[in-house]
């Protein structure tokens, strides 16, 4: 059986090499900047939402590894979802990574996402690995940015 922490690594690193979504939309519907200053990580999030599903989102920017892998598995995992299971999956993100919610007990909607439990045992990446997120969830609120919170 694969190590669990093996696979996080294979899977971190190859969404890290080759982002999948990586660009921006034009026109868009929605738009968002994050930026976590304490690091660098910066991403730009674009988005075409019609008839309440997310049809198409890229991202663009740079930073470490995981900030960069999870925004790259956030659009894979977000496009086609409904505005509604997008805020949820953002929700749901958020308290895997600080460990209020154990993907193994809880019922979500993470599916592959729960690669990245192990970021709560390393307290210093949780905002890298959470960024996206925030900024995913800034632009279908109609904020045009987020810093890391």
């Amino acid at each position: 059986m694969t190590d669990p922490r093996e696979l996080y690594q294979q899977v971190i690193l190859e969404h890290n090499k080759k982002p999948r979504n990586f660009g921006k939309l034009d026109p868009c519907t929605h738009h968002a900047h994050g930026l976590n200053p304490l690091c660098g990580d910066d991403i730009e999030l674009t988005l075409v939402v019609e008839d309440g599903i997310v049809k198409d989102l890229k991202f663009s920017g740079h930073g470490c590894a995981i900030s960069q892998a999870s925004s790259s598995l956030m659009t894979v995992n977000v496009k086609g979802k409904s505005v509604a299971e997008a805020a949820t999956m953002v929700a749901q993100f958020r308290d895997m990574i600080r460990g209020k919610l154990d993907p193994a007990i809880d019922a979500h909607l993470l599916g592959k996402l729960i690669l990245f439990q192990g970021v709560k045992d390393l307290p210093i990446r949780v905002k890298c690995a959470v960024l996206p997120w925030a900024t995913l969830h800034s632009a279908l609120e109609g904020e045009s940015a987020v810093s890391t919170e």
